[in-house]
This record gives structure tokens, sequence and C-alpha cells, in this order.
């Protein structure tokens, strides 16, 4: 697929932290409940760590106790693009930004969540940058 940001690895790999580079563009997992946002309840964007774009909001952030931080909903639709992930032995649709195509996490659906849509979002903190209105 192409993204409107299309960056060469090596670029990448400067551009980003080992850590990110890990996660965003390796499809990485952070440890549970060791990320930044994983307990936040500041009110702001979530933005793409990669690229900047606008992913999720803090109003559709919610507890899963899941070990990192979860949204119910992305900003729009459009922001994120849903694959199908066969790794470690299970079906799982991973999510990705769709301007950058940077792995974000995972999306988990009809496993009764307290969500106004029935899912959950788990999402690496180090893909995120969190951006509040005193910014």
């Amino acid at each position: 697929m192409t993204y409107e940001v299309d960056k060469p690895d090596e670029q990448w790999r400067t551009e980003l932290s080992p850590e990110e580079y890990r996660v965003l563009r390796r499809a990485g997992t952070e440890p549970a409940f060791t990320g930044e946002y994983t307990d936040t309840k500041t009110e702001g964007v979530y933005e793409c760590r990669a690229c900047g774009a606008e992913l999720f909001r803090s109003t559709e952030k919610f507890e899963s106790h899941c070990g990192w931080p979860s949204f119910y909903d992305p900003a729009r639709s459009a922001a994120v693009e849903l694959l199908e992930d066969r790794s470690l032995g299970m079906t799982r649709t991973e999510v990705r930004c769709a301007r950058c195509g940077s792995h974000l996490g995972h999306v988990f659906t009809g496993e009764g969540y307290p969500t106004p849509t029935d899912q959950r979002y788990c999402i690496n903190s180090v893909s995120l940058r969190l951006v509040t209105d005193e910014q």
C-alpha cells in the first residue's frame, strides 16, 4: 500500500528512537502496564508519533485494565487502517496509521466492552503522542 508519508527505512531509523522504531515500523509491542499513556486521563488528541496524524481523542479513551491505552473509536474511521494479523498463532486485527502505515496496536470486537462501539483499540503508548490544549 502507498501512504501519504512514505520514507525509506533508514530515515525512519534515524527519526525514531530504537523502541519507537521497533513498535511503529516492525510491529512490536511494548510491555503491558509500562506505557506513558496507559493510565493517563489528560484531555487532548492522540497523534501518531511517527507522522503526527490525529488518531484518537481522550473522550474515546476508557479503562480496560489490559495494560495499554484503550479507545473505543478512532478520531475518524479513515485515520486508521485495519489488517488481518495471523502472527503468534492467532487471528487478530492489527491497527495501523492510515497516513504512514505505522503499527499502532490491535482492535478487539464483540467482547462485551462497556463502550458504545463494543470495541477496544488496544494501542501502544510509544505509538502515540498526546497533544493537549496547553501545548
